[in-house]
C-alpha cells in the first residue's frame, strides 16, 4: 500500500469517518446555548406578521401607531409582537415624548432579513 492510501486509512475509524475532519467540524460546531439562541431568532422570523414588521423597520424607524396603521392591525397586537421582538433583541425602542419609536436592533438583523428576502426572490 502506498503512503497516501495508508495515511488516509490511518486517519479514519472503522466506519470510514475521517477523524481529522470530524475534529475540525467539532471545533466549529455551535454550542447548544448558541444554537438555542439562533433558533429563537429564526423562530421569531417564522411568523409573517413579525417578518412584515421587520421589513417595515428595515426601511425606517416607526412608531407603534404607524406600524399598526401600516399593517392594518390594532396597536395592542403590534405592541405584543414588538415586545417579543424586543425580548429577542431584534428591535429596539426609543421614546420621544409620549411616542415610542421602534427600529431594528442592529445591522445583523437587517442583514438576516435582506439575505432571507434575496433567497426568496431568487429564481
Amino acid at each position: 500500500m502506498n503512503g497516501a492510501k495508508m495515511m488516509k486509512a490511518d486517519s479514519q475509524d472503522e466506519r470510514g469517518v475521517d477523524l481529522a475532519r470530524l475534529a475540525q467540524a467539532a471545533r466549529r460546531l455551535l454550542s447548544p446555548a448558541e444554537a438555542d439562541d439562533l433558533a429563537e431568532t429564526f423562530e421569531a422570523l417564522a411568523d409573517p406578521t413579525r417578518v412584515r414588521l421587520v421589513s417595515a423597520l428595515a426601511e425606517m424607524e416607526l412608531s407603534v401607531g404607524e406600524l399598526a396603521e401600516l399593517l392594518a392591525m390594532s396597536v395592542s397586537a403590534i405592541s405584543h409582537q414588538l415586545h417579543l421582538l424586543r425580548r429577542l433583541r431584534l428591535v429596539q425602542r426609543r421614546r420621544e415624548g409620549k411616542r415610542i419609536y421602534y427600529a431594528l436592533d442592529d445591522e445583523h438583523i437587517t442583514s438576516i432579513y435582506r439575505c432571507g428576502l434575496d433567497h426568496v426572490r431568487h429564481k
